[in-house]
């Protein structure tokens, strides 16, 4: 990877970051309806994610490009963390305003992206050693690299992902057993969708630290991918159930709950990479990086028809919004991927 390249993979996604941050400050401040108070700090979180991204991404270019160092190895995952803890606390602040009353939804789903923010900073965390990839995966022996994680903290990096999905999961069901209410079933089920993000990521940190680690198996190669593929899956088919069985216009979040799979869909490309590659060649790895690259037009392409449709009927307002930001965040995963797909590379 040249510096040019890596400056480009960098900067995608912080400008998938500031279209996020500017988008949704200006759903919120033009005007005075609820779906505005819903829409514009639910966009404007999703910018935390992209600069999770971010840190993850700059992590591993960094190692590539030889510009790595002990104060970037720290600053740049405590970036990440900082930025899940501060919207957590945005969250659990919304959530205790007396007025307006609409804070209800964006106050869970903003502490559900903190949730996804700290597993992604948790994968910029056990990239801290992402140069060792290549050389085990390379390799015939089967011996743990010690220059690799101890069991203890590869143990820890998987934990801590798997505590944050736990905690979404847990959340997700106490707001949908109040689902006769509205307000519940609507922040009840995109919970649940941020949840099958998270759990996503427990494949992810999982591959990307006991490939480090000298550890991964054809267990690992099929299960991994397995598992971010089904939560994409529930995801897109709850999203389509909810659009067909729930009352309008609360059915309307099943678009959202589509846009999250595509989320899931776009981590496992990376997922998938990692697999892939390990002690075998894939010609079509390559090709790999398409996929949040189409997922990303998706979520676009349908956040366009349901603005759209939003003219006429208000109740879609808010996913048309949302599927934007989300759209960014599959491109802002399309950076990643790339760069997994030139650190593993055997060209």
């Amino acid at each position: 990877m040249n510096y040019g390249i890596s400056v480009l993979f960098r900067l995608i996604p912080l400008l998938m970051a500031l279209i996020c941050f500017f988008f949704g400050g200006y759903i919120f401040g033009y005007g005075n309806d609820e779906a505005r108070w819903v829409a514009g700090p639910v966009v404007f979180s999703l910018g935390v994610l992209c600069l999770a991204l971010y840190a993850t991404a700059a992590t591993i270019i960094r190692q590539l490009i030889h510009t790595y160092n002990p104060v970037v190895k720290y600053l740049l995952p405590a970036m990440g963390y900082l930025f899940a803890l501060g919207t957590m606390i945005l969250g659990i602040t919304l959530l205790n305003m007396a007025e307006p009353q609409n804070m209800f939804v964006p106050g869970h789903v903003i502490c559900g992206v903190a949730l996804i923010a700290g597993c992604i900073s948790t994968a910029a965390t056990s990239s801290t050693k992402f140069t060792l990839i290549p050389g085990n995966s390379h390799g015939t022996s089967d011996k743990i690299n010690p220059a690799g994680f101890s069991a203890t903290t590869e143990s820890t990096l998987i934990g801590i992902t798997i505590v944050l999905a736990l905690v979404a999961w847990v959340w997700a069901i106490v707001l949908l057993s109040g689902a006769s209410e509205g307000d519940h079933l609507v922040a009840g089920s995109v919970m649940a969708g941020l949840a099958c993000i998270c759990t996503s990521l427990i494949g992810l940190v999982a591959s990307i630290s006991r490939q480090i680690r000298n550890d991964y198996g054809e267990k690992d190669r099929k299960n991994w991918p397995r598992l971010v593929f089904f939560m994409g899956t529930i995801c897109i088919v709850g999203g389509i159930v909810e659009l067909l069985a729930a009352a309008a216009p609360v059915n309307t979040t099943g678009f959202i709950l589509i846009g999250l799979g595509l989320v899931c869909f776009s981590i496992s490309s990376k997922v998938l990479l990692l697999a892939k590659v390990w002690r075998q060649e894939c010609k079509l790895a390559n090709r790999i990086p398409l996929i949040p690259v189409m997922t990303a037009l998706f979520a676009l392409f349908l956040g366009a028809f349901l603005f759209e449709e939003a003219s006429l009927d208000n109740a879609f307002f808010v996913p048309s919004r949302v599927l934007i930001g989300l759209g960014a965040i599959c491109f802002s995963l399309f950076s990643i991927v790339s760069i997994l797909e030139s650190g593993t590379s055997s060209k």
